[in-house]
């Protein structure tokens, strides 16, 4: 029989210096109540004190919930995530040196779960060469008290590797939707499964314990097997959650059946029906349109937050949504991609696949077309979305997506903070710039090494609202412009250095820029 707790008493079992192996996505699949709960003993009783925290991807919702309740100087040694972007307070601690700070990717942080499962003394990956993770640049520590080499290279082969050291697992802590007497947990209601297992797997082969926070137990025998999908012989105890604001589908949807899958309710206050309105034209409307026309029928994609959003908003309104299969990568498989707190669901999806297995596909180069944000690029082509000064947003899952997709589209705005449009008879006008310039001589920190890209051949597009650029065998190349758009002012003179100018620098279409859009795709 599987021990049942409260969420006091499964903070209780958290000893000082245990590596807590965190599980969730942004709000999903997140054990609200037992992080609380750790949380509130710290508060009140100064332990458990110097763990070290370990969560593959962004956990939180930038204000007080998930890890943010663990955000407490002398509750935290150490921290090894994949996105900070989510946990404020933590990205504080370790600003300030008051803790030792890791950003590696989100792929090989639930990779490193599943091999030091295993045994294995950690993963082996080209994942991250030429990129801030990359130990010859700095290692993906995130601060100057943080001292201990995490990743190192390797030559295998002829062919250069990071080698990427197990983590120590002593707890997990992990969600599921029922459990039954033996500790088997099914996960029906959650719209993602993450690492779970293979978090489990790692905490109980290192000798540790495994929590899981789930809605009801039930009688065992009662499940079906094939649903299970964490074992109770990896389960020491559960936690049974009744309220609802603490076992959340996500961290903006109490519960909606559309991103398990099944069939909508009216009460759910959720639709069906497409959206075919036209949008207004603005800057990320026009980013969307201009990559929209790069789409290639039957292609696996993925799309990033941001402006990449509305690529498939557009694809819905040009009714050719159907033609690709998108991808989101904790683990969903085909349906609508959501956003913002409801980000990692996907609405009516295909399947749903455990997170490490979905970077197993990424990695291997499954994605055929990768769209992801444009935060800061430099001369080079390098791109940055993980640090400006001391806001650490963290890496997540670009590096594996941006190394290893077939093709990669950078898209954003052309200058941030206060940049305004408008269009008018198929003309783009900038009516305001952004304060913030995007295009730098060297970005803060790279993301994505254009090195790396060019070496392999990889086709890559950044693409703005006013100008569409390439990673040429030149270099860095200008090869669009917007109709309206005067070169010299709206362009050149809003970058810190000067693109590669081919011959013929070509007029974006000008369909982007009328009222109605539709797309002919080949």
């Amino acid at each position: 029989m599987v021990t049942k707790l409260t969420p006091e008493q499964a903070a209780n079992w958290i000893e000082d210096g245990d590596a807590v192996l965190l599980g969730g996505f942004i709000g999903s699949v997140v054990p609200e109540a037992i992080e609380r709960a750790i949380g509130e003993r710290f508060a009140n009783t100064q332990s458990p004190q110097n763990l070290t925290l370990l969560f593959a991807a962004g956990q939180g919702d930038g204000q007080a919930r998930a890890i943010n309740h663990l955000a407490q100087l002398g509750l935290v040694t150490r921290a090894i995530g994949g996105h900070w972007g989510l946990v404020p307070k933590l990205q504080q601690l370790a600003v300030d040196n008051l803790i030792e700070g890791y950003n590696l990717p989100q792929g090989i942080i639930s990779h490193l779960l599943r091999d030091t499962a295993a045994g294995k003394p950690g993963t082996l990956s080209k994942v991250g060469l030429g990129t801030f993770v990359d130990p010859r640049i700095e290692g993906g520590r995130i601060n100057a008290i943080t001292q201990k080499d995490w990743v190192e290279v390797m030559s295998l082969a002829g062919e250069e590797y990071l080698f990427y050291h197990k983590l120590p697992v002593t707890v997990s802590i992990l969600r599921g939707t029922t459990a039954d007497e033996n500790g088997n947990i099914t996960m029906e209601d959650e719209c993602l499964i993450v690492e779970s297992l293979a978090a489990a797997q790692a905490a109980r082969n290192n000798g540790g314990k495994v929590i899981v926070q789930v809605k009801r137990v039930v009688a065992a025998g009662s499940l079906d097997p094939h649903a299970v999908k964490i074992p109770g012989i990896f389960v020491d105890a559960v936690v049974v959650c009744d309220d609802p604001k603490e076992h959340m589908q996500t961290f903006a949807t109490t519960m909606n059946p559309e991103f398990v899958g099944r069939s909508h309710s009216k009460r759910d206050g959720v639709t069906t029906e497409v959206q075919t309105e036209q949008p207004l034209i603005d800057a990320k409307t026009i980013i969307a349109r201009r990559a929209a026309m790069e789409l290639i029928p039957g292609s696996i994609l993925n799309l990033g937050i941001g402006a990449p959003e509305y690529i498939a908003r557009v694809a819905q309104q040009a009714a050719v949504l159907d033609k690709f299969t998108l991808t989101v990568e904790p683990g969903a498989v085909g349906g609508e991609p959501q956003s913002g707190l409801d980000f990692g669901a996907s609405r009516l999806p295909q399947a749903i696949i455990s997170q490490d297995q979905m970077f197993d596909f990424y990695d291997g180069g499954g994605v055929d077309q990768a769209f992801l944000g444009l935060a800061q690029c430099d001369q080079h082509g390098d791109i940055n979305v993980s640090r400006f000064g001391s806001k650490i947003a963290g890496c997540g899952g670009f590096i594996n997506i941006t190394q290893n997709a077939k093709r990669v589209y950078f898209c954003g705005t052309f200058t941030a903070q206060g940049l305004q449009v408008t269009v008018d008879d198929e003309q783009l006008t900038i009516v305001q710039e952004g304060r913030q310039v995007k295009f730098v001589q060297q970005v803060e920190q790279i993301t994505f090494s254009a090195a790396q890209a060019l070496q392999t051949g990889k086709p890559v597009l950044y693409i703005t609202e006013r100008a569409v650029f390439e990673l040429s065998s030149q270099g860095f190349e200008l090869i669009e412009v917007a109709p309206g758009i005067d070169l010299k002012r709206d362009i050149l003179n809003q970058m810190a250095f000067v693109p590669v100018m081919g011959s013929s620098i070509k007029v974006m279409d000008p369909s982007i820029f009328q009222p109605h859009f539709s797309l002919n795709l080949i």
